[in-house]
């Protein structure tokens, strides 16, 4: 196990990758790329094939686009009714749907102009007014399109607009679903800014309207169409479901013999009674009458495309209109007006091709809810590719790297099979679709991982010395380190060292305020510019404590100045640290301080830890007191604490004693310092104001405290944000009231960390 335990690690690191994006707290494209195009070629290789016959696409195209006698598109609503009337009345369809918008009047018949002469310049002709009375019937074309639907199964489109400057125009059809429906409900519903709809007395007159919105994926492809599209908090239906609804409620008609058709409800379909955001309140299905019809976590369906493009039969409109199309191919059949004529713009890119007419999505919508054939893709799927990932990723993480090349390869191979077996069945078996580029890609990596690391690792026979104190050591303290490899070694020994903490004031506050990206990228910058003064003052990098860094001077290279190194890499810490919070600023990030604790003393230095995991790091009494020491400064509100010895052998510093102190786990106390600057670089302002400091703390022990808080008031006003004169005001107030005991020695103890 020790000897395979990086490779096992490694391994789990690749299967972490693969569950963020499988439980999608980010999404790689690459994998969703490929997920896309499994998908599609399950699909193709699966589809039934052959015509449908139910359904049948009244089409638009360029023969009909042509015919002088319709004129051009839009054609003139007179002859629309004409077509519906003839449908209906010679070829006996069953119902009608429009993949198009009416949404502008028309304005075709001159009825306009005639108005406008009959307001001025007719006004005063009484046999103007009269004809124009009789005629207006026939020259009000929106009006007999509008009597033509009146009573007929026909559903109206509309389409649905995201665009950051989307209008409304027209009118939209009652919701099949209120707002508040799924209050409480975690559903991740697609959402629209505006709409296009029909002339609002068209809309009214229809049995029904539905959208015509297609989901594009980001390769561009439409896969999946909204059962449910939300607009301001209202739930609107797609034009193939309000279809299959309409044919619903006339079979309910017919069957009771009733004169009105009532569209059945849409009932949405939950895994259990009472689930809500509490637990599992994923909406599953969708209930019309008899059917169910499966959604996913958008809910939205999956289009179950029957194969490819004239997988229905398409019949002109110019037919149609010149009564030259076959009855037998329109009686009793689910009717789609729509068009394939590229100059419409309704061709779509799909699975099944790159040039697909878009009313033909309807088509197989409608026909797949009738068979019951659409695919599930629950939103509970994303629980089971994350356990099959848990499961299968740790099996081979820890298998693979015992097994030799062959029996590894073997093992992935089985893998790879197996993964790939389940998804078919849940496909082909179960009509679920389970994610499966993940499995896929994770198996091959894992596979690579162990393949490459049996190559270029486990074939070395040992590290080389660079490599063994690289991680910790400037580089150019390791390049002068391996000029003489025999006076180095790893192993305990006890020294005279510099150890510095540091530490981010509040980062628990910062982190619930970043996404787990930008944490990531807040995290890595921040300790990338510490460490880099760390290093450039040849520090020897210990570790990283979640936010925290811990440093140390004079091993494995011996310094002289170990402590002027420490104590000049926090005052540049504190530097640097302006230009990070300025960095951060820009980008919107928080504020950040940091505390740093210096402290020099005997120290245990070597490579120690455990059986399982080692490290060239310190230990002692003296590392405790530098810990305590960062842990402290909040409370003196400085950036800086140093310790006494630390204090002793920086003679070239500008110090400020803060206080004397007992801290946690220490029975003696020592004085505590904040470095101020290098002598002759601090300015004659804070040099008075340590002089004054020094006075109060001066009478603070002496328990002079009228002087005390003389100076302290004085010092206050001089610079009233500092945090450490209001500390000791607070505590002469407090032994004003409590004196303390004619033993007291001054010291302040504190009794945590």
């Amino acid at each position: 196990m020790k000897q395979h335990i990086v490779r096992i690690a490694l391994g789990l690191l690749i299967l972490l990758v693969f569950l963020g994006h499988a439980a999608r707290f980010y999404q790689i494209g690459f994998i969703t790329q490929l997920d896309n195009i499994i998908y599609d070629a399950r699909l193709r290789l699966t589809m039934p094939g052959g015509v449908d016959d139910r359904v049948v696409i009244l089409d638009i195209d360029e023969k009909s686009l042509a015919v002088p006698q319709l004129g051009r598109w839009p054609w003139g609503r007179d002859k629309i009714s004409a077509l519906i009337e003839k449908l209906f009345d010679k070829y006996g369809v069953l119902i009608i749907g429009f993949d198009v918008v009416w949404a502008e009047p028309d304005e075709s018949s001159g009825l306009k102009v005639l108005d406008g002469l009959a307001k001025k310049e007719l006004r005063d002709v009484p046999q103007f007014q009269s004809a124009l009375k009789e005629l207006r019937p026939q020259l009000d074309r929106d009006a007999l399109f509008a009597r033509t639907i009146r009573g007929r199964p026909i559903v109206l489109g509309f389409y649905l607009n995201s665009d950051e400057d989307a209008r409304e125009s027209g009118a939209l059809p009652e919701p099949v679903l209120p707002a508040g429906t799924f209050a409480g409900r975690p559903i991740g519903f697609t959402t629209w800014r505006g709409y296009g709809g029909n002339l609002p007395e068209l809309q009214s007159s229809a049995v029904a309207g539905g959208h015509f919105n297609p989901l594009i994926d980001f390769d561009g492809v439409a896969r999946r169409v909204p059962m449910l599209a939300e607009y301001k908090g209202k739930y609107y239906e797609p034009l193939s479901l309000a279809m299959v609804r309409l044919l619903l409620g006339l079979d309910e008609a017919a069957r009771s013999k009733s004169q009105s058709v009532v569209l059945p409800k849409v009932v949405p379909g939950y895994p259990q009674d009472g689930a809500t955001a509490k637990g599992y309140g994923g909406l599953e299905w969708l209930e019309i009458g008899p059917l169910k019809i499966p959604v996913d976590e958008m809910v939205s369906a999956l289009i179950p495309f029957r194969g490819k493009r004239n997988s229905f039969n398409y019949i002109s409109l110019a037919d149609v209109y010149f009564d030259k199309a076959p009855v037998e191919k329109l009686k009793g059949r689910i009717a789609l007006i729509g068009t394939s004529a590229p100059g419409l713009f309704d061709l779509r890119t799909t699975p099944v091709g790159s040039v697909y007419p878009g009313v033909e999505i309807h088509a197989n919508l409608i026909a797949g809810m009738l068979d019951r054939n659409i695919k599930q893709k629950p939103p509970f799927m994303v629980g089971a590719e994350v356990l099959l990932l848990v499961v299968g990723g740790i099996a081979l993480s820890i298998l693979v790297p015992f097994l030799s090349p062959l029996r590894a390869t073997l093992a992935c191979l089985i893998g790879l099979l197996l993964f790939t077996g389940l998804n078919l069945f849940m496909w082909t078996g179960a009509g679920s679709v389970l994610p499966l580029a993940s499995a896929l890609l994770m198996i091959t990596a894992l596979f690579a991982l162990n393949m490459s690391y049996g190559y270029f690792i486990e074939s070395r026979s040992k590290r080389q010395f660079t490599e063994l104190f690289g991680q910790y050591v400037p580089p150019e303290l390791v390049d002068k380190m391996a000029e003489n490899p025999e006076q180095y070694s790893m192993e305990g020994k006890s020294e005279e060292l510099t150890v510095l903490f540091s530490d981010i004031r509040g980062f628990t506050t910062i982190s619930e305020s970043l996404n787990p990206k930008e944490l990531s990228q807040f995290i890595n910058e921040y300790l990338t510019s510490m460490s880099m003064v760390i290093r450039n003052n040849r520090g020897t990098l210990d570790k990283y404590i979640g936010d925290a860094i811990m440093a140390f001077w004079g091993a494995p290279v011996a310094d002289r100045e170990h402590a002027r190194q420490g104590v000049l890499s926090a005052m540049l810490m504190q530097g640097e640290l302006k230009n990070v919070r300025e960095q951060f600023a820009a980008r919107g990030w928080p504020d950040i301080r940091i505390g740093v604790g210096v402290n020099t003393g005997i120290m245990s230095v070597g490579d120690m830890g455990s059986k399982l995991r080692k490290a060239y790091t310190v230990m002692g009494d003296a590392v405790n007191l530098g810990s305590r020491l960062e842990g402290i400064t909040k409370q003196y509100g400085v950036g800086i604490i140093c310790g006494q010895v630390t204090r002793e052998k920086v003679t070239d510093v500008v110090w400020r004693e803060l206080d004397r102190v007992r801290v946690k786990g220490k029975d003696e106390p020592i004085a505590i310092y904040e470095p101020l600057g290098f002598e002759g670089q601090v300015d004659k302002k804070t040099l008075d104001e340590l002089k004054l400091w020094h006075q109060a703390l001066k009478a603070y022990r002496a328990q002079d405290w009228d002087q005390s808080e003389l100076a302290l008031y004085n010092l206050q006003r001089m610079d009233p944000e500092h945090h450490l004169y209001a500390v000791y005001a607070e505590r002469v107030a407090h032994y004003r009231k409590e004196p303390p005991g004619a033993d007291w020695d001054g010291v302040w103890k504190f009794e945590t960390k």
